[in-house]
């Protein structure tokens, strides 16, 4: 498998709360394609639902376990298709096995591969570091860029990585789309797009710079944890009444509490 398969991988409303004004039902993945929301009505939503996220999950942060910005890196690229949970588990003897860009340019594939298996997808994986390690070697000295122009020209990182990257470990804002910032964003009308690049722009016109990287997190954590994909908390859900797919999912405040989980994973 080439290496770009990998790559980007209790409620305060009552049961029966109505869809935000002017928003309709029935989009894809319960997004209201077409609303006639004015530009700073959505605006003042979005930031609304921001602030109420904020107040929900105060710790939000990036789930991933890292101490330098070559091992965010790395844990980004191999969180594809994998969970971070098992990506944590796997890293500590990762990095302690290849402590630079240097060590992964030159690592045995087949140590690596055993090391990183159970993240899936290893061999595709072990093949991306390595390149990844000789790019950095090569080009940037053995150090991880500061750019997003520079970090999506190395094998493996798309958008959604570098912005992980300059946002969790260089403290440069960045809006990292991911499979949950994409759903959340249709179903709270905040964009209407499946293409990643083009929900990132939709962000980034509702949001100050500032607010994108902790954005990103606080979208995470309530996919993870409320706004789950086939069936979500709508009935225990902070945002529930700006919220036009209010209703895909369980309503009844109690049913719905059960759903929600402290973490994210059931």
């Amino acid at each position: 498998m080439p290496s770009s398969e990998i790559r980007e991988s209790v409620a305060d409303a009552p049961s029966g709360t109505a869809p935000a004004r002017g928003a309709s039902r029935g989009g894809r993945d319960g997004a209201a394609p077409g609303t006639g929301e004015s530009p700073l009505a959505r605006k003042r939503r979005a930031r609304r639902i921001h602030r109420v996220l904020a107040e929900r999950y105060p710790d939000a942060h990036c789930e991933l376990d890292f101490s330098t910005p070559l091992e965010l890196l790395v844990a980004t690229v191999l969180s594809a298709q994998s969970t971070d949970r098992r990506v944590n588990a796997a890293t500590p003897a990762l990095f302690a096995r290849y402590p630079s860009a240097q060590a992964y340019a030159g690592a045995t594939r087949a140590d690596l591969e055993e090391l990183i298996r159970p993240t899936g997808f290893f061999r595709a994986k072990a093949d991306t570091l390595v390149k990844l390690g000789d790019a950095l070697v090569t080009r940037f000295g053995g150090e991880v860029p500061r750019r997003l122009a520079e970090l999506v020209t190395l094998p493996g990182v798309g958008r959604k990585t570098a912005n992980v990257v300059l946002g969790n470990a260089f403290g440069v804002p960045g809006i990292a789309v991911d499979t949950h910032v994409g759903r959340l964003s249709r179903r709270l009308g905040l964009s209407r797009h499946d293409d990643p690049v083009k929900v990132e722009a939709d962000l980034a016109e509702l949001f100050e710079r500032r607010d994108w990287t902790m954005l990103s997190h606080r979208l995470i954590f309530h996919g993870r944890r409320t706004c789950h994909a086939r069936r979500p908390a709508c009935g225990a859900c902070p945002v529930a009444r700006w919220c036009p797919a209010f209703g895909v999912g369980e309503t009844d405040p109690v049913a719905a509490a059960r759903l929600v989980t402290t973490e994210g994973r059931r």
